[in-house]
């Protein structure tokens, strides 16, 4: 006897008579209580199972599970501990036994929360008990009881008052059921103690309120739940039971889905469904035939007796296959086409759609055997609807011995059902030649006359070589097999119906051989493979061999002797026949007169018609094998007096004379550019000889410049990869300097599209240089791109070559390559007063736009020239370049209206303000208007006619000035709201998810009389001090301590503890902890929490928050800015453009290039 005495488990026995205690401690309430007990209990059919002799009994506690021993001795033979969960979820278990790889064993199931165990329990040989894990179950909520109903079904209830129905093998959620109105019994009050005063921990009180250990029983297959007001029984229903419920709630599609999985042995939680496989197909067959019976009548019944014709076809289009599927898969043809069919045709929409849906069963061979006159009204419906390719389909899928076959034989003729007609012939007759007769009075009249086949004509003439094929290879057409005994019989017939003489009703006028002689005409090449098919499956038929040579001679008679073939025509002869003897077992005879024949026909010089087709002709001809039958220098003179180059190729190639194929390609107009691909090849693949390989590069050189005129960067590339140290040899050979230029073009410009690596080539400069004086030569607009993207070229050389050319701007962009900015610019300003002079200069009859629009692009260059390098440059270089360029465009401006009467001030003004703008951001502006003011003829009173330019620098001045503001003010609004934010989110209290101590599991509250704080962090869980310092959770920084939460840091798969407490909730950073002294406790009646620190102190993750937040809006320009502006603001005699060159004006931010606003400042309005 097993007893329990305060939580401490002892065991008493009786001697003798006498009862004496014999204790042993098994388990210690001080580890956590025991809250379930469960022993197993074994059915009568299994009181002999080896198991139940040790008496096993499960016990779960708030810690881990023990599975124990009674007999013969007391053992524990297991224990799990339950490892981290929910506090207050309840431990379950459960025993029952279930069959696993055949073989029945006890399985125990216990829980604690969300996860589901199953232990298997099995005895060994040796005796001993193992204990083995099976499949977790996983769930989404919390578990209050666990029931097995049968071995593979249980029913779990959870913290809702949910019924869940879970197939234990797949673990699929079968059904759920609310049962919160029984009103369920709960054992809170026992587990708490109440009646004895709470004498229980707190952990057992709090498992507690969800305990119903004594409220819920199983038997029999049975649940009992006791409720407040009475007791509740449920139970699985029976198979019959859940199709019938279905069946009241008018479900009929889906009581037969659910029967059907029944008879599959698929449905989950079967009851009342016994004995063997066939037995229980046969039970559930039964019921579904009455269910089908059943829904055939609510289909008549429910169908819309007035409305369109639409509307009834989708209604039975809706309920009909649904029979038709269920009777093919339950196999009851007879059913199917006998009472349903019966049935079904008193109505003719019923009947047209279960006709129709039998159709993809008869396509996919699924459904044979039909009764005669079911196939009779299936090929009337769908030939009434005008449906002819359907009933084709369908007629090569059916037994059609049972029909009548000379009306099939005339409905398929009539609609061109040719694929029908000769299945019908051939099942029905077995008669193999009536269909080819029928088929060949069709399309060979208009073939002897020379007419063009109608679209209907050519696809008879296909169906008849593809039914040839597979009469002589012993296929049925359009499929299945010939029957064994019928196949030789079938191929000796079809072959003596080929080479007949004349037809049956022959003319006087027909030529001789009329069915082999229309099959050549028709298309020669397929039927010559359908010939060469018929002779691979012949080889050791003697019969066969004679037939072989036989139509070989009728071949040779009817297109040699005949002029009415192509030479296409005859070269497919020829090739096949070369195939034909080129096989090692040949037993044919050609004469090879024949071939010679051939030969010149196809190389004659005088026809040039068809050139290309006789060349291919002959290239399969001697490809097939037909080269042995002639004389080789005779077929290369005759090959290249008819430039059959393709020809030449194919001899010099088994002669190993690649050098001769370039000359081939060369002259093949054709193929001319595919030479460049057959040299790279030659020199590049393996297995051909060093003596191979030179050859063809001499050959290569000697034709360099027709390589090159063809594809110049073909040429290169070629050159470039294989022999990239003869380079200049092959520039020496290249004489043209047209065609010089486009090969160094190709090689050396990477825009070209060349794929060879640069660094590879082993040029000298000189190379590069003879093509840039080429470029000057042919291309001068594209030197200055070229020079951008090459290499490998000396700039005092190159700018000789320039300046020998006078391309200016190309000068000025190797002067300025080489560092020569002043020299780079001299030239600019030389061409920009050239350009000036001419407009100055022109007469009125000169196109003013031209001049203007050329003055205009050479001085944006030579602006662009001095922006580029003024970054690099002090102020007195700066200026050597700026003022220059301003006096050259004020020049004009200085000469009187009738030294240039057609001159237009305004465009002159409008360029000269384009260098001021430009030249402000490197020159001060004080110092331009002292330079305007000291040229001698401004400075002499006529500050009007600078007027203009100097308004325009103050309000550009102005509208900068403006925009500035905004911009800081925009800043500083910017910068205040993300610190009101930061310090919003530093100060924000924090809210605990539980009143007790995530370690301890005790109320804080319950510890008053201890001096220990409480600690509260952004996560929600809440700790004593003194609970978070035991576990080590502190760290020390810069002599403050810090707390890390025990409970996240845990969970941390990485094992890295950050530096601070701090977690991320809903996207936002919030402070990290929050200490309470134990005499500001919050009780259930407190309103808020108060803080035990004054002021709040960032920790390390805050203050990193802060620093991103900083470099967010940090950035050089922006900080020089602010504090130019708060040292700018403080003087009142602020004057940006005041003092001296070295004063602050001149290295203010102002002045940086990244500061200008490239925009346009706002017109001026007149008042």
């Amino acid at each position: 006897m097993l007893i329990l005495q305060e939580q401490q488990y002892y065991i008493l026995r009786r001697v003798m008579g006498v009862r004496t205690c014999e204790s042993r401690c098994l388990f210690s309430g001080s580890k956590g209580e025991v809250c379930c007990i469960e022993p197993l209990h074994s059915k009568p059919e299994l009181k002999d199972h080896p198991i139940t002799q040790f008496s096993l009994l499960a016990m779960a506690s708030l810690t881990k599970i023990l599975v124990i021993g009674l007999k013969p001795s007391l053992k524990v033979w297991m224990t799990f501990p339950y490892g981290r969960m929910d506090p207050s979820s309840v431990p379950l278990l459960a025993w029952h036994f279930v069959a696993v790889h055949n073989y029945v064993n006890p399985m125990l199931a216990f829980c604690r929360g969300d996860v589901v165990h199953f232990l298997l329990v099995k005895r060994d040989e040796s005796g001993a008990i193992h204990v083995t894990k099976q499949k977790h179950l996983h769930l989404y909520y919390d578990l209050i009881n666990f029931t097995w109903i049968n071995s593979r079904t249980v029913v779990l209830l959870d913290s809702v008052e949910k019924l869940h129905v879970i197939d234990r093998q797949t673990q699929e959620e079968l059904e759920t059921v609310e049962i919160s109105e029984v009103q369920l019994v709960y054992n809170s009050s026992h587990f708490k103690s109440l009646a004895t005063g709470g004498n229980v921990s707190q952990a057992l009180a709090l498992v507690g309120e969800k305990a119903c250990y004594q409220s819920i029983s199983s038997y029999g297959g049975q649940i009992f739940y006791l409720g407040t007001k009475s007791v509740y029984v449920m139970m699985l229903r029976s198979w019959r039971e859940r199709v019938d419920h279905l069946l009241k709630q008018d479900c009929l599609t889906e009581a037969l889905a659910l029967a059907w999985s029944f008879h599959e042995g698929k449905a989950k939680a079967v009851v009342g469904l016994s004995g063997d496989v066939s037995k229980r197909k046969a039970v559930v067959a039964d019921r579904m035939v009455e269910i089908l019976f059943h829904y055939a009548d609510r289909a008549l019944k429910k169908c819309p007796d007035q409305g369109k014709i639409q509307v009834m076809e989708q209604h039975f289009q809706d309920m009909v296959p649904v029979i038709v599927d269920y009777c093919l898969l339950l196999e009851r043809k007879d059913l199917l086409f006998s009472q349903m069919y019966d049935k079904l045709s008193e109505n003719s929409v019923a009947k047209g759609v279960f006709l129709e849906c039998l159709e993809p069963y008869i396509l996919s061979d699924k459904l044979v055997g039909m009764t005669p006159q079911v196939m009779k009204d299936l090929i009337v419906h769908f030939q009434d609807k005008k449906l002819m390719e359907n009933v084709e389909a369908l007629i090569v899928h059916m037994d059609i011995t049972s029909l009548d076959i000379q009306q099939v034989v005339l409905m398929c003729w009539e609609n061109r059902l040719y694929d029908a007609m000769i299945y019908v012939y051939n099942r029905g007759m077995n008669e193999f030649i009536s269909p080819m007769e029928k088929l060949f009075r069709v399309i060979a009249p208009p073939l002897n006359a020379g007419r063009t086949l109608t679209d209907e004509q050519v696809v008879m003439g296909n169906k008849l070589l593809v039914y040839i094929s597979c009469c002589l290879a012993g296929r049925a057409y359009p499929l299945g097999d010939i029957p064994e005994d019928l196949v030789p019989l079938v191929k000796n017939q079809v072959f003596e119906f080929l080479i007949r003489l004349h037809s049956a009703e022959a003319s006087p006028e027909e030529e001789i051989y009329p069915y082999v002689r229309t099959l050549l005409h028709f298309d020669t090449r397929e039927f010559l493979n359908v010939l060469a098919l018929t002779f691979e499956d012949f080889k050791n038929d003697k019969q066969a061999v004679e037939y072989q040579q036989r139509i070989v001679d009728i071949l040779l008679k009817v297109m040699v002797e005949n002029s009415d073939f192509t030479p296409s025509q005859v070269g497919c002869l020829f090739t096949f026949l070369a195939r034909q003897l080129a096989k090692p077992d040949n037993t044919l005879f050609v004469n090879r007169t024949l071939f010679d024949q051939v030969l010149e026909f196809l190389c004659s010089p005088d026809d040039d018609s068809r050139h290309s087709e006789r060349q291919q002709v002959l290239l399969e001809l001697l490809q097939a094998g037909g080269i042995v039958q002639f004389e080789e220098s005779r077929l290369i003179r005759m090959a290249e007096k008819a430039e059959f180059y393709q020809i030449c190729e194919f001899m010099y190639e088994r002669e190993h004379q690649y050098d001769k194929i370039i000359d081939c390609y060369l002259r093949d107009p054709l193929r001319e550019e595919e030479v460049f691909n057959y040299i790279h090849n030659i020199l590049s693949i393996p297995g051909h000889s060093a003596e191979e390989k030179q050859s063809v590069w001499q050959k290569a050189m000697d034709h360099i410049e027709e390589l090159v005129s063809l594809r110049p960067c073909k040429a290169a590339e070629l050159v470039a990869t294989h022999f990239s140290e003869q380079i200049e040899t092959v520039i020496k050979k290249l004489q043209n300097q047209v065609l010089l230029f486009k090969f160094l073009r190709s090689l050396l410009d990477p825009r070209e599209g060349i794929h060879v690596n640069q660094e590879l080539l082993q040029m000298s400069p000189c190379v590069t240089e003879q093509f840039i004086e080429l470029l000057c030569q042919f291309s001068p607009s594209q030197v200055i791109e070229t020079l951008q993207v090459l290499e490998c070229y000396r700039l005092e050389e190159t700018i000789q070559i320039t300046q020998k050319y006078q391309l200016h701007e190309v000068t000025a962009y190797l002067l300025e390559k080489k560092g020569d900015i002043h020299g780079a610019f001299l030239i600019m300003l030389k061409r920009l007063q050239s350009k000036l002079q001419e407009i100055t200069h022109q007469d009125e009859k000169t196109k003013e736009e031209f001049s203007l629009k050329d003055v205009e692009d050479t001085m944006v260059e030579t602006i662009a020239l001095c922006q580029r390098n003024s970054h690099n440059l002090n102020q007195q270089q700066r200026e050597a370049l700026w003022f220059p360029l301003l006096e050259a465009m004020m020049a004009p401006q200085k000469l009187s209206g009738s030294a240039a009467p057609h001159l237009p001030p305004e465009a002159l003004k409008s360029l000269t303000m384009q260098v001021l703008n430009s030249m402000a951001a490197f020159i001060a502006l004080p110092s331009i208007l002292q330079r305007i003011l000291q040229d001698p003829v401004y400075g002499k009173g006529k500050l009007g006619e600078i007027q203009g330019l100097i308004l325009g620098m103050l309000d550009t001045f102005n509208y900068e000035q403006t925009l500035l503001e905004t911009t800081t003010s925009l800043l500083n609004q910017d910068l205040h709201w993300s610190l009101c934010n930061l310090r919003a989110s530093v100060t924000r209290g924090l809210n605990p998810k539980q009143d007790y101590c995530s370690i301890c599991l005790q109320q804080y509250k319950r510890r008053q009389e201890m001096a220990d704080e409480i600690i509260v962090f952004s996560c929600g869980h809440l700790y004593h001090s003194f609970c978070l310092q035991n576990k080590e959770c502190t760290i020390e920084t810069e002599g403050q301590t810090r707390w890390t939460c025990y409970k996240c840091s845990s969970s941390n798969k990485a094992g890295k503890l950050s530096e601070n407490s701090s977690e991320v909730k809903k996207g936002k950073t919030a402070p990290s902890q929050v200490k309470m002294s134990p005499s500001c406790h919050p009780s259930k009646g407190d309103s808020a929490v108060k803080k035990a620190a004054s002021e709040p102190v960032l920790d390390p993750q805050q203050i990193q928050a802060f620093d991103q937040l900083c470099h967010l809006y940090r950035g050089s320009s922006r900080l020089a800015l602010l504090t130019e502006l708060s040292q700018n603001r403080s003087s009142e005699s602020y004057r940006p453009f005041s003092g001296s060159q070295s004063g602050p004006a001149f290295n203010s931010i102002f002045q940086n290039e990244n500061f200008q606003l490239q925009l346009i400042p706002p017109p001026v309005t007149e008042d």
